[in-house]
């Protein structure tokens, strides 16, 4: 008896293990669209040149070169969605205040890194993409403020390009599952302990190990590619078929050394010898 039920107790974290990680299991969007293709983390940039990251100009040698696009997204004061990675300012323009701080108008007079490019809109990136590449967009939401989905999804809606969106917040991806179900959506992910990121320590386990995976279930999965071996991540790619993106590579060894462990690949700092189409 005591067999039976330990058998059962063992067997029933297992089901809830498995229930918490499973994506998206029925009408998956097709993904075709986006296979092939390697995407230029924040554009095909260089923070030294006249092209720094999440630029307009970044963006336009990524559609020279063949590469789809991975950019960040976030709200101004006012409430525009920018395209901008770091939720301060400090790195890239040098101005120790946060994005949300800051109205457009506020914004535009910045300047990115030694460049003369300005931080843009999602709609000023859309309108230069025009479908041309596919577009992985990253929406920045530090807790519970989901306002940045209704005010970026009416200029999503418009746009005739091909797009999915991701977001390392499990509520941003079930935003997408409950409003927007036919858009590809992945969940972002990293080993945050590891990398000593600051947060509750449980959270952040959680995450790592993707046990938020059931508020949004998720199309596919985006991590950081040293941790390619991490248990829910193969679990969820070989029980679950579901694809894998790895960010952000930055070499061609690492590149070679993923290319088969993940389905898509998003680099920044080196020119890929191999580009998929």
């Amino acid at each position: 008896m005591e067999f039976i039920i330990i058998t059962c107790i063992l067997l029933a974290i297992v089901l809830l293990y498995l229930y918490l990680i499973m994506p998206r299991i029925t009408d998956r969007p097709d993904r075709t669209g986006f296979d092939g293709w390697l995407y230029a983390h924040r554009g095909f940039h260089d923070n030294e040149g006249d092209a720094p990251e999440n630029s307009l100009q970044a963006f336009s040698n990524a559609i020279d070169y063949g590469y789809g696009i991975e950019l960040d997204i976030q709200l101004s004061k006012d409430g525009v969605p920018v395209v901008f990675h770091d939720y301060t300012l400090n790195r890239v323009t040098g101005v120790d205040r946060k994005v949300s701080d800051l109205t457009l108008s506020e914004l535009k007079q910045l300047r990115l890194c030694k460049s003369d490019q300005q931080i843009p809109t999602l709609e000023e990136v859309l309108q230069l993409v025009e479908g041309m590449v596919p577009l992985i967009i990253e929406f920045k939401v530090e807790r519970l403020d989901l306002a940045l989905c209704d005010k970026a999804i009416p200029l999503l809606d418009q746009y005739n390009g091909i797009y999915c969106m991701e977001s390392f917040n499990p509520l941003v991806v079930r935003w997408f599952k409950k409003n927007r179900t036919a858009i590809m959506r992945g969940q972002l992910s990293d080993q945050f302990i590891k990398e000593k990121e600051k947060g509750n320590k449980i959270v952040l386990y959680g995450l790592a190990k993707l046990l938020f995976n059931f508020l949004g279930r998720p199309d596919f999965i985006a991590y950081n590619h040293k941790y390619a071996s991490t248990f829910s991540l193969r679990v969820i790619k070989h029980l679950f078929k579901l694809p894998i993106a790895a960010w952000t590579v930055k070499n061609q060894y690492d590149h070679d050394n993923n290319r088969h462990h993940f389905d898509y690949i998003i680099f920044d700092s080196f020119t890929p010898f191999r580009r998929e189409r």
